[in-house]
């Protein structure tokens, strides 16, 4: 098998994932602000509500505008999230509340990284293939990058939100790779979802590869 130029990755459910459930970060700070939910039933109810969302693409939106619209987006799905399941009453402040959950994801904290990810991403570099990263998350990966210590390994870093299209549209793939000047057959894609990662990869030209994990986010985030 011929070795690629590039090597595009996923991000969370690909290269690291949430510590235990969203629901359990999700109870564990909505309980500092005295309000108590099961984990369980938390981690249902998100599922549900970030299914009920278009993904988070702003078309038309400024550099400046993005972040304030990625916070709008996941405001309303932690707010449906709690409405769900009864509790959103029983916040005080729950913009001050999601402030905080909001930033705690924007950290190391939740996250974990996959153990066959760092021995595979210095082979790759060692053996000279470009890395890059194509997400459907939000502008604080960057921050989640440098606090896991893996930011060295890319040369790259797409992000749905900041680009205006999502996986699978085969435009954020073709986006990447204009970074790398590569062309998609010289690159290949690796994800854990089947549609965004594996089907998006594919129409676009790359060879994708399918990764199988364990994890609570639905697809990719």
């Amino acid at each position: 098998m011929q070795q690629p130029k590039v090597i595009l990755l996923d991000a969370v459910g690909t290269l690291f994932g949430v510590r235990g459930s969203v629901g359990e970060v999700y109870s564990a700070i909505a309980a500092e602000f005295g309000v108590q939910v099961q984990a369980e039933a938390l981690n249902d109810a998100f599922l549900q509500a970030f299914a009920a969302f278009p993904p988070p693409v702003f078309p038309g939106a400024t550099s400046d505008e993005i972040p304030y619209c990625e916070f709008e987006w996941w405001h309303r799905v932690a707010e449906l999230t709690f409405r769900q399941v009864g509790a959103f009453d029983q916040f005080a402040n729950f913009t001050e509340f999601f402030d905080e959950l909001y930033q705690h994801f924007a950290t190391a904290e939740p996250w974990f990284i996959y153990p066959d990810v760092l021995p595979a991403l210095e082979q790759w570099r060692r053996i000279g293939i470009q890395l890059g990263i194509v997400s459907n998350f939000d502008s604080r990966l960057n921050y989640v990058l440098d606090a896991l210590k893996l930011s060295e390994f890319f040369t790259s870093i797409t992000i749905s939100t900041q680009i205006g299209v999502a996986k699978p549209d085969p435009k954020i793939f073709t986006s990447a790779l204009e970074k790398h000047y590569c062309d998609a057959q010289d690159a290949w894609h690796i994800g854990d979802s089947f549609r965004q990662d594996y089907q998006g990869a594919r129409s676009a030209g790359l060879r994708a590869i399918l990764i199988e994990r364990t994890s609570q986010m639905p697809g990719e985030l």
